[in-house]
């Protein structure tokens, strides 16, 4: 008898212990509600209705019209073409611009890396259209850049380092640096000096320590910082539009450019979901390839 009690007493106190989490859980349901409505009309909603626009044709049925243009127009291959172009190119120069940046910053004091990281967040404080007209202004045929080369006797003509791919370049990776160096120096300023020490103790140089155990225990911060530069570059418009001067054209300029000047939001819409849809399967292929939980800040 004393068995069956402590059995049924154990099988009580279960369930009201599961009771107990039932209703945790649903008070923390209640809690969060306000939030995930949030997200729900920030964001599911205009994502879905985006969907929804995609499939209208031009009549107001529903069709695959707008999908089947993009196939079939090699203007749209172009237009991709350009778009991932420009972004591996940026990401690329940003990656060679940024990791010495970012290397010089972590072997500095904590107080002057404070300092001169300001340098690389000064951009932040700026706003996106004020910063590319001001390479406008540089970069331009009779801008500052062309005008003290050439008094300087560097070269005798203008250079036409704007409205083409050039300035487009120069203007994203001046905009794109910050988002790769800051997890890049997050990255390698956690990296312990006592690895450093014991491979110099083992007999290893300054160039194989580098090698073999910095730059592999930085790799986390450059994938992150990567990532998160190519990922905005795919959606950026501002800068090619003033800087690229109409001869290169990104998916955003084409989608502004089927609102605008020919009003078909079906189009549109169809060109954002394509974007939308190659975008979250870089983010799904790195979290599968890289580890993403790691390379988003993840322990070494």
């Amino acid at each position: 008898m004393s068995e069956m009690s402590i059995g049924s007493e154990t099988r009580a106190n279960e369930t009201k212990l599961l009771k107990q989490s039932r209703r945790e859980e649903w008070a923390l349901l209640g809690l969060a509600s306000p939030a995930i409505l949030t997200v729900l009309i920030v964001m599911v909603v205009p994502v879905g209705w985006l969907f929804y626009l995609s499939f209208l044709a031009d009549d107001g049925s529903f069709s695959l019209e707008h999908y089947n243009r993009m196939l079939e127009s090699k203007a749209y291959g172009r237009i991709f073409m350009t778009t991932f172009e420009v972004s591996f190119m940026t990401t690329g120069l940003c990656i060679l611009i940024g990791y010495p940046l970012a290397y010089f910053l972590s072997q500095l004091s904590s107080r002057m890396a404070a300092l001169c990281m300001l340098t690389v967040l000064l951009p932040f404080w700026t706003s996106l259209l004020v910063r590319t007209y001001a390479w406008l202004v540089l970069l331009q045929r009779k801008g500052l850049i062309n005008s003290w080369a050439i008094d300087l006797g560097l070269w005798d003509e203008p250079l036409k380092l704007v409205h083409n791919l050039n300035g487009t370049l120069i203007g994203m990776v001046h905009i794109m640096l910050p988002f790769l160096v800051l997890p890049l120096y997050g990255s390698m300023k956690a990296i312990s000096a006592d690895y450093l020490k014991a491979s110099s103790n083992l007999g290893a140089g300054p160039s194989q320590t580098f090698w073999n155990i910095f730059f592999p225990l930085s790799l986390p911060g450059l994938f992150a910082g990567a990532l998160i530069v190519f990922v905005l570059c795919l959606g950026f418009f501002v800068t090619p539009a003033v800087l690229g001067g109409g001869k290169v054209i990104m998916v955003s300029m084409q989608i502004t450019s089927n609102i605008e000047l020919f009003f078909n939001w079906g189009a549109a819409s169809a060109l954002g979901v394509v974007l939308l849809v190659i975008t979250l399967a870089i983010l799904l292929a790195a979290s599968r390839l890289l580890k993403l939980d790691s390379v988003l800040g993840g322990g070494h």
